[in-house]
């Protein structure tokens, strides 16, 4: 059975990113459709997979960190405009039977992703 995951790690402090909102769209031509809204737990991570099962379908989708609210709430960053604020992901999935990890590692200046287990 599929399903697709994510968790949110704060590179500049060293432990897991809590309270960061994700939004998850799926992507058909130029629509996007919300999906899911979910907020990371202490540990970084969503309470559960944002899709399993029959909702994950073969597609495009995006992942919206909105790391900017985390970094302010963290006291990384001020209230003015920020270098990094929405982070967007947009991703495939080839094959609906698999697990997509797409975690995100989040610092003031810089964030890194890639598929993970």
């Amino acid at each position: 059975m599929g399903r697709l995951s994510t968790h949110v790690l704060d590179t500049a402090k060293g432990k897991p990113a809590a309270g960061v909102k994700i939004l998850l769209y799926r992507i058909s031509g130029q629509s996007h459709r919300k999906v899911k809204e979910v907020v990371t737990n202490a540990d970084g991570r969503t309470d559960g997979p944002l899709l399993e099962g029959k909702d994950l379908t073969e597609g495009r989708y995006e992942l919206v960190f909105c790391a900017g609210d985390y970094l302010r709430a963290s006291g990384q960053a001020g209230d003015g405009d920020l270098f990094l604020d929405e982070i967007p992901i947009r991703f495939g999935v080839p094959d609906a039977s698999q697990h997509y990890h797409v975690p995100l590692l989040i610092a003031p200046f810089g964030y890194s992703t890639y598929r993970g287990s």
